[in-house]
C-alpha cells in the first residue's frame, strides 16, 4: 500500500512530465505513449476496464498508479479544458432556435413600444420567436440598451446615458438605465457561471477602498496573471481582517484549479486564506508557492493589479460611491473587464478570449444577453415540463 506521500510524489512528477507535451503522445482515444525521463524510449499507457495499463516496471511489479499514468490523466484533463473552450455566436435567426430547422415562416407582428416587431414559428416544432429575444416588452430596442451599458461601464454617468439616449431619440430616465443595467447584468452573470476560463499558474490578489454610501469598505479581488482574467471579487469590512477565504474558494471553483504561484501584499488574512484552501489533493500543504511584500518596482510587483483597481476607480468616481455591497454594479464591472473590453496588453484579446472564451458578434452585448435568455427560456421550458 502506497503512502499518501508517495502518491502525491508520483503526481508531482507526472505533472513535471505532462507540463512538457512532447512528452505526452496520443495514439488513439485507448492509447497514449509517454517519453521515459532517462530517455530510454516511451511506455504505453492502455486505457482497459479495470483503469489505466502502464509498461512501466513500477506499475506492472507494484500494481500502483504511476507517474507515467498520472502523466496521462493530467494531459487529458488540460486537453478536455481547451475542447470545452466556449465559443458563444450571434443566435442564427435564420433557422429555428428550438429545433435548427431551416423551415421557418412569418407569423404576425407584434407592436411594440420601440416599433413594431416580426414574429417567427418553425414549421417543424412550432416553436415561436422574434428577433428581440431578451428584450421583450421594453420601450427602447436592443441597440439602444446595449450602447447605454457600454457608455456606462467605459466610464459615463447615467445622466450622459440618459442625454446620449435623448439624442437618439430615446426618451428614457437615468433610473431607466440603472434597470436595465441591474437586469442583463443578473442574466449574463447566471449564464456566465457555467464558463470555464482556462487561466494560467499565477494568481494576483489586491484590495482597494470603496465607499458604500459614505462608509468605507473594500473591494477583494482575484485575477489571473496571463489572461488578466478577474476570476473573482468579494467586498468586506477591513482590509487586513476580513476573511477572505470565500474568495479564494470560489476561485478554485470557478478556475477548476489553483495556481502554481499566489501573489499579493503583506497582510495576514491573505497568507491565511492561501494556507486553508490553496492547499495539495490531501490538504496537507499548500500548493503554490506565496510571494509576499511585493515591490513597487522590480519584479516582484502587482501593478497588473493594481491598474485593474484603477479601472474599478475611475468607474466609482464617476458614480460618487456604491449604494450597496450587493449592488450589479461591480459584477457588471467585473463582465465588461472579462468579456466585452479588449487590452492592449493582450494584443487586443479580452481576458476571457485570452482564457479561450470567445464571445463573437460586432454588439459582444447583444451576443452574451441573447443567448443567456435563449439558455434561460430553455431551462424554463424544461422545468415546466419536468412539473407537469
Amino acid at each position: 500500500m502506497a503512502t499518501t506521500q508517495e502518491l502525491e510524489a508520483r503526481k508531482v512528477r507526472g505533472q513535471a512530465i505532462a507540463d512538457v507535451e512532447s512528452n505526452v503522445r496520443r495514439i488513439d482515444a485507448n492509447e497514449y505513449r509517454v517519453k521515459s525521463q532517462s530517455g530510454n524510449g516511451e511506455y504505453q499507457i492502455v486505457s482497459t476496464e479495470v483503469g489505466w495499463y502502464c509498461s512501466c516496471a513500477d506499475a506492472i511489479t507494484r500494481v500502483l498508479k504511476c507517474k507515467h499514468v498520472w502523466a496521462v490523466e493530467l494531459s487529458l484533463e488540460l486537453r478536455r479544458r481547451i475542447e470545452n473552450s466556449k465559443r458563444v455566436v450571434p443566435l442564427d435567426f435564420q433557422s429555428c432556435l428550438e429545433c435548427g430547422s431551416e423551415r421557418i415562416m412569418k407569423h404576425g407582428i407584434l407592436h411594440n413600444k420601440s416599433g413594431d416587431i416580426q414574429r417567427y414559428s418553425c414549421k417543424d416544432c412550432g416553436k415561436r420567436f422574434t428577433l428581440n429575444l431578451g428584450f421583450e416588452g421594453m420601450r427602447a430596442t436592443p441597440k439602444a440598451i446595449t450602447s447605454a451599458m457600454q457608455l456606462y461601464f467605459t466610464g459615463e454617468s447615467l445622466r450622459n446615458v440618459q442625454k446620449f439616449l435623448r439624442m437618439q431619440g430615446v426618451k428614457v430616465s437615468h433610473v431607466t438605465v440603472l434597470n436595465w443595467i441591474r437586469k442583463y447584468v443578473g442574466i449574463m452573470e447566471k449564464y456566465l457561471e457555467d464558463f470555464t476560463p482556462n487561466v494560467g499558474d499565477t494568481w494576483r490578489t489586491d484590495e482597494m477602498y470603496v465607499k458604500f454610501r459614505g462608509n468605507m469598505k473594500y473591494l477583494f479581488a482575484m485575477m489571473d496573471d496571463e489572461t488578466r482574467f478577474r476570476i473573482s471579487q468579494m467586498v468586506a469590512d477591513h482590509k487586513g481582517t476580513s476573511d477572505v477565504r470565500p474568495m479564494f474558494k470560489e476561485s478554485k471553483e470557478i478556475a477548476q484549479k489553483m495556481p502554481k504561484t499566489f501573489i499579493s501584499d503583506g497582510a495576514n488574512n491573505f497568507h491565511e486564506a492561501y494556507r486553508t484552501e490553496f492547499t495539495d489533493t490531501y490538504g496537507e500543504k499548500p500548493s503554490a508557492v506565496h510571494v509576499r511584500h511585493i515591490r513597487m518596482a522590480g519584479d516582484m510587483n502587482n501593478n497588473k493589479m493594481e491598474r485593474q483597481n484603477g479601472e474599478v476607480r475611475d468607474r466609482e468616481k464617476t458614480m460618487r460611491g456604491l449604494k450597496n455591497p450587493e449592488s450589479p454594479i461591480l459584477k457588471g464591472y467585473q463582465i465588461f473587464h472579462n468579456y466585452i473590453r479588449t487590452h492592449e496588453g493582450l494584443e487586443g484579446k479580452t481576458p476571457a478570449e485570452a482564457a479561450g472564451i470567445k464571445v463573437e458578434g460586432q454588439n459582444k452585448w447583444l451576443t452574451i444577453i441573447q443567448n443567456a435568455s435563449h439558455v434561460q427560456s430553455l431551462n424554463s421550458e424544461k422545468n415546466d415540463g419536468a412539473k407537469s
